[in-house]
């Protein structure tokens, strides 16, 4: 059902940007955010793992540096039929994981000593399933793409806004609505991230039954997200919110409003998910 709610979800934000296009910039505003959106997330697809890696200060741990973890990651590629992921170690304090990689050939899976240190070995194993999981389903590129979309439907109401503050009317213009180019100016961004966001909690929910499976017990991963909630809640982590997706929890905390705009389902329904799927 979550992969079915991601592609419905993708292809909401299609048409958003069809839209966004037809209300302010046309065909040819359309083509343009849209190639500037690509431009930035394929640097981002190719490189933004080396990056996030150096800005955490990751360091590549080999089998004799690490060998429990190594041994942890090793066991479950096998049992999932993947190639073997480079192994990172961050130190920090809060205990959080994150894996990356453009594809399962060239991915990675980064741990925090603080999660080593509070997780039991069956909750650190349903840990690094998540994130293989998350290798798995490709959800490096779902994510390119979702930010691909919404960051060309940005661009146009940034264009729309520069086009009205300085009285521009584009050669295709006529007979284009006002009123539906205010909407988007002001209205579409926001709602593009918010269908970002709901993307990225789905997939959340879709690496947590993955995760659990190649585990081979949901209570694994499900106690370790329990004290993983109340550990970042208590700890705090030196963190870019640009990154907050990318980690098995949050590492900055929301509530209200802001969990329209949250990359992580609430710690209690996929908590409860991931019991019910043991009984």
């Amino acid at each position: 059902m979550n992969n079915i709610k991601t592609m419905v979800l993708l292809v909401f934000l299609t048409l958003m940007l069809v839209w966004a296009g037809a209300a302010f910039g046309g065909k040819q505003g359309m083509t343009v955010a849209l190639i500037f959106a690509l431009g930035i997330n394929f640097f981002a697809y190719w490189f933004s793992d080396r990056i996030v890696l150096r800005m955490y200060g990751a360091k590549q741990v080999t089998e004799s540096e690490a060998p429990e973890l190594h041994g942890m990651v090793r066991r479950l590629t096998q049992k999932a039929g993947m190639p073997m992921p480079k192994v990172y170690i961050i130190d920090a304090d809060q205990p959080n994981a994150f894996a990356t990689g453009r594809n399962p050939n060239h991915a990675a899976v980064a741990v925090t000593t603080g999660i080593m240190r509070i997780l039991s070995h069956e909750e650190l194993l349903g840990v690094i399933g998540h994130e293989l999981a998350h290798i798995r389903h490709r959800d490096i590129l779902i994510s390119t793409i979702a930010a691909t979309i919404a960051g060309a439907i940005s661009y146009l109401a940034q264009m729309a806004q520069w086009a009205a503050l300085f009285g521009h009317r584009g050669d295709d213009e006529e007979g284009r609505s006002p009123v539906a180019a205010i909407a988007m100016m002001i209205v579409g961004p926001i709602a593009a991230l918010i269908v970002q966001m709901a993307i990225s909690r789905s997939r959340e929910y879709v690496a947590d039954e993955g995760g659990a499976r190649l585990a081979g017990n949901p209570r694994f991963l499900a106690n370790a997200l329990r004290k993983l909630h109340i550990a970042s809640q208590q700890i705090q982590m030196d963190a870019n919110p640009a990154t907050s997706h990318m980690f098995i929890v949050n590492p900055f905390s929301g509530g209200g409003l802001l969990k329209l705009f949250s990359t992580h389902p609430p710690i209690g329904e996929r908590i409860a998910r991931l019991e019910a799927m043991s009984l």
